[in-house]
Formats: C-alpha cells, structure tokens, sequence
C-alpha cells in the first residue's frame, strides 16, 4: 500500500497522484469533474457517497471537502463475495483512505442505501452514485436528490454505459421533474436539482446512440472479438466508463 503524501495535498493536480493508485474504474478526467464540483459547496458541506469500493473516488472527494470543513458520508455495504470483496476490500478501502491523510474527513457508512435512504433525514450538498448497477437500485438512489438543495449536484457513474444504470435514468429522470441532465465526462454524468426543460429532456435522449454502442461494445468483448470492438474506437479490453 502506498504511504500517506506529503505535503498533505491541496489541488486535484496533487490529489490525483495518489488517487489512481487506488484500483477502480473512476478515471483522470472524472475525478476531475468530482472534485470541481466538490470544491464548489459551502463551507461545512456533507456529501454522500453511494458505492465505495476501495476508495479511489472517496479520497478525491474528501480531499476537496477537506479545504471547505466539509464532511464525506462513504456509504457501501462491503457485501462478501467475488465481486464486492467484503471486509478485505472494506480493509483496504479503510487503508487508502487513512493513508491519504483524509481520515477524518471520511465518515464509513455500512449500509444498504436503498434500506438507509428512506429514513434519511439529513440534508446534502451532493450525491455521487456508484453503486449497484442494476435497474431497480439505481432508480431507488436517484431519489436520494430529495436531500439536496436547488441546483445540488448529483452524480452518476456509468451512466449511458451500464445497461441497468441507463435505464435508471432513461425511467425516472428522463420523464421527471427534479433533476436535470448537463453533461457527462466519459460515462460520469452530472445532473442538478431544477426542474429540466425539453431541451434538457431532449439532451438525455441524445444520449441514447452513444449507449447502445457501449453496450455493443460489451457485447463484442465477451465474445472476444476485440478487433471488431477498435472499429467502435474502443482500444481496450476493459468495459467503457
């Protein structure tokens, strides 16, 4: 494991160095968008993030928050299995996080959001979902934006990429009234709390186009067709985020 930096890092250009040498899927330029939007809130700022992992995004996001006096709720149930990895990747994320001189800024939250969410009753200044993937979870997490003031930014990963995550969105903010879509760094989606206009509607559904070649794309790399994937531009035997 690497060693907590020093000096204590203050920018993204510091940050980062030591973020990517946690594993996961978040890259370069979506830390990027994290921390900016972050770095925005108010002094004493609580933002919730659903879907930890070992911590890549959580150090970005803690580090931002660090120079506002703001607060990081981690949340994420470290479910034992192949996929999740339990209380080792729990470890581990707790490691990282220690290591990065942000452990007081990050508050663990071991728990289900769908099962924390609907008693909740502590106002937020940002979401950052990445979570479960699938339909019915990502539907459920959007709905955390309840908690954010007007213009809150709530974000998602591996949206218009994951088949479960789009649908999510495709189904509840597409036709709703609470969130609007502004744009996307990869496959990290920034929404804000303000009820969207047809053309933010129809900003979604442009969408729609680049995530049916991702999901072709997945498609041709589980059938180990990876030259046929270069003809999408996807040089990578890696899933698109």
């Amino acid at each position: 494991m690497p060693s907590r930096p020093e000096p204590e890092p203050q920018s993204f250009a510091d940050i980062w160095p030591y973020a990517e040498t946690v594993p996961g899927w978040l890259t370069e330029e979506q830390g990027r968008l994290l921390h900016d939007e972050a770095s925005r809130l108010r002094t004493g700022a609580v933002v919730l993030e659903i879907g930890s992992h070992r911590g890549r995004s959580t150090v970005v996001l803690a580090h931002a928050l660090a120079a506002r006096d703001g607060h990081l709720l981690a949340m994420d149930p470290f479910v034992e299995g192949r996929l999740f990895g339990g209380q080792a990747t729990r470890a581990e994320f707790e490691l990282y996080v220690r290591n990065s001189g942000v452990g007081d800024v990050v508050e663990l939250v071991p728990e289900y959001s769908t099962k924390a969410r609907p008693g909740w009753e502590r106002p937020l200044d940002l979401v950052y979902v990445d979570g479960k993937h699938d339909y019915w979870t990502v539907s459920d997490d959007l709905r955390w934006a309840e908690h954010l003031p007007p213009d809150g930014p709530m974000l998602v990963h591996d949206a218009f990429s994951s088949i479960g995550v789009t649908l999510g969105l495709l189904h509840q903010a597409l036709p709703g009234r609470r969130l609007t879509y502004e744009r996307r760094v990869g496959s990290l989606a920034l929404f804000r709390v303000h009820r969207p206009r047809a053309a933010d509607r129809l900003r979604i559904v442009r969408e729609v186009p680049w995530w049916l070649r991702n999901v072709g794309v997945k498609v041709l790399l589980r059938l180990m067709l990876r030259p046929v994937a270069r003809l999408l531009g996807h040089d990578s035997p890696y899933d698109p985020y």
